[in-house]
């Protein structure tokens, strides 16, 4: 069976995404080298990309960009390169390189792609993505790279969570920017 992590910036105050949508505050810190080296071999790990509408218009946006290799052209290159899945009915059309469109509902799809052969698969940001699959326990492991910052209002990851759930920390790890990597296995 195929592999299902999330990996997601938050805050302090365990928000994925500020006010009006703004992710601005995960940017602080990205001048740290050994946090640098990190974001890099994180983005060799390879896989297929999950993501929901929002967050697949935003990196179709910006990945493709000259602008974008110029900056950080590994994690460009991988971004472009890697197979993505992107959960939408309301997208026309997903023209990114390696993008699949689905329209169906995103936790019958990800039960059928889990038993599917490929490579494992990653959630990045798409918060009612997560949502969705968290509620119907189809996430295997939850990476989370806290920042130092507290918005006290936004969106949180786990919206709609009807019960606790359990997980187990398997990795943490902190940077001199503030940030903390923690890495959580899901319970059975």
């Amino acid at each position: 069976m195929r592999h299902l992590s999330v990996f997601n910036n938050v805050t302090l105050d365990g928000y994925f995404s500020g006010p009006g949508g703004d992710f601005r505050w995960a940017h602080a810190g990205s001048d740290d080298p050994e946090y640098q080296a990190f974001v890099a071999e994180n983005a060799k790990g390879g896989g297929a990309l999950v993501l929901g509408r929002v967050t697949y218009e935003l990196m179709a946006g910006w990945w493709p960009t000259p602008a974008a290799a110029q900056m950080d052209p590994v994690v460009a290159g991988q971004m472009n390169a890697l197979p993505k899945v992107v959960f939408s009915r309301t997208l026309a059309s997903a023209s990114w390189a390696n993008t699949t469109l689905l329209r169906e509902d995103a936790a019958a799809a990800m039960r059928r792609l889990k038993t599917e052969a490929g490579p494992h698969m990653v959630i990045l940001g798409s918060g009612r993505v997560v949502a969705a699959l968290a509620r119907e326990g189809l996430i295997d492991e939850y990476q989370l790279l806290v920042n130092p910052v507290v918005l006290g209002r936004g969106r949180t990851m786990f919206d709609g969570l009807d019960e606790p759930m359990p997980l187990r920390l398997t990795e943490s790890r902190a940077f001199r920017n503030g940030k903390v990597f923690l890495r959580y296995a899901a319970e059975a």
